[in-house]
């Protein structure tokens, strides 16, 4: 894979983690109010049926919607799992460029909702939803 492959504006994503670091390279693009995750779709991220499976996108959307959350605060607190509900509505291949995108609905001092929608090459796959509970950063 090379760098040509990459849409503009997306950047090797900073934050990693035991978890992800099989699906590597993963990439990251920040906006005032969110951090979208993208990656290349390729054969460690299929199912059987060598089609994106869904523990991906549920882990993808875990992962965006909390870095997003964490932008709404500056990255001045953390963020853990509350609970995360994934409806899946499509599917996606090997080679398709793959995004999720994340809108905080709303941050307060405990909690955090966020929502998401997962697209490969620009067409909706899966929506996500999840609530963070906010843990204040040591030190």
């Amino acid at each position: 894979m090379t760098d040509t492959d990459i849409p503009d504006g997306f950047e090797p994503l900073s934050r990693k983690s035991p978890l992800t670091e099989p699906w590597e390279p993963l990439y990251a693009k920040k906006t005032d109010k969110a951090v979208i995750i993208g990656l290349r779709l390729a054969k460690p991220h299929t199912n059987g049926r060598g089609l994106i499976h869904g523990g991906l996108i549920a882990a993808l959307a875990d992962n965006a919607m909390g870095y997003s959350c964490a932008q709404m605060t500056n990255w001045t607190t953390s963020f853990v799992t509350i609970s995360l509900t994934v409806d899946f509505v499509g599917s996606a291949e090997i080679g398709q460029w793959l995004t999720i995108e994340s809108d905080v609905i709303r941050t307060g001092k405990t909690i955090c909702f966020a929502q998401s929608l997962a697209k490969a090459d620009d067409v909706v796959i899966a929506r996500a939803s999840g609530t963070f509970r906010v843990v204040p950063k040591k030190g």
